[in-house]
């Protein structure tokens, strides 16, 4: 494998996806609407990831495909906005890999396929911590996109044969922005106690697409992933009884804890998260990529 599609591109998570498997000697074609600056890729195009013929063209010479390309929030377009391209780029670029012989594929899920996190009803997750099995409870547009799409993956791999990951990101962000948030959310915690107050530093993330990319797993595969400890500064036991009292936990918990369990990510893709906010060991953004 030498030359990845990144769709997307020019998205926060899809630029430092592209300079981490530059940097690992990867060549990228970059795919995206439009861009804010110069892309560091030896193959950069402008296209819609829902048009056949712009997606045929970027595929060319392509061995494997990371997909980021979407309306990444339910308040960045109408609903049926938000559902209609997410799913449709999903099944574009899958399909098309998938005729074209392409043996391995990762898409951008999110922990937002359970359906809690943007839930408009006073809902909480059956249990924590969060997994795979997870049961959803979806009641937004952008969150039935994200769970499609792990479904178009698994077409993908029963049609065409092609091994798909879909990884599950929570809150992925530069460590000086998820600083920011953990300052806003100290104030009302309950706002994220739907997603566990997980998060996942960006080089973590981008770290998390090359595994998938080299794992050997087959089929179709949802990963969840998490850092290794909660946004915020509290034990986790503790925010729990505070803001989810009613909710059973599953296994003992230690300090700041993930309320994601990401054991599947460690046992298929050989992935657990290196860097926390909590100690100085987040990567910082380089000054080339957009940070927010």
């Amino acid at each position: 494998m030498t030359r990845v599609l990144v769709t997307g591109a020019d998205g926060i998570i899809g630029r430092a996806v592209s300079e981490r498997l530059l940097a690992q000697g990867y060549q990228v074609t970059a795919l995206s609407l439009s861009y804010s600056g110069a892309h560091p890729a030896d193959r950069v195009l402008e296209g819609d990831a829902t048009s056949v013929d712009d997606v045929a063209r970027a595929l060319d010479g392509a061995d494997a495909l990371a997909h980021f390309a979407a309306i990444p929030h339910p308040s960045l377009g109408t609903p049926y906005d938000v559902f209609r391209v997410n799913t449709d780029s999903t099944f574009n670029v899958l399909s098309q890999a998938g005729e074209r012989g392409m043996g391995r594929a990762v898409i951008a899920s999110s922990i937002n396929a359970i359906g809690y996190p943007n839930n408009p009803h006073n809902v909480l997750p059956p249990s924590f911590p969060l997994d795979e099995s997870t049961v959803p409870d979806i009641a937004d547009a952008y969150s039935l996109s994200k769970l499609v799409d792990e479904r178009t993956a698994a077409l993908a791999h029963r049609r065409w044969g092609v091994d798909v990951i879909a990884l599950r990101f929570p809150l992925v962000k530069w460590p000086h922005v998820l600083d920011e948030v953990r300052a806003e959310i100290s104030g009302d915690p309950g706002r994220m106690v739907r997603e566990g107050w997980s998060y996942l530093t960006m080089a973590d993330a981008a770290r998390a697409v090359q595994c998938a990319l080299e794992s050997d797993a087959r089929g179709a595969q949802v990963i969840a992933l998490s850092a290794r400890d909660t946004l915020l500064d509290t034990p986790t036991d503790e925010l729990l009884r505070r803001w989810a009292p009613q909710v059973p936990v599953t296994r003992p918990l230690v300090g700041r804890q993930s309320l994601v369990d990401t054991s599947r990510a460690r046992a298929l893709l050989g992935f657990e998260a290196a860097e926390s906010i909590h100690d100085g060991s987040a990567t910082p953004s380089p000054a080339a990529l957009p940070t927010s």
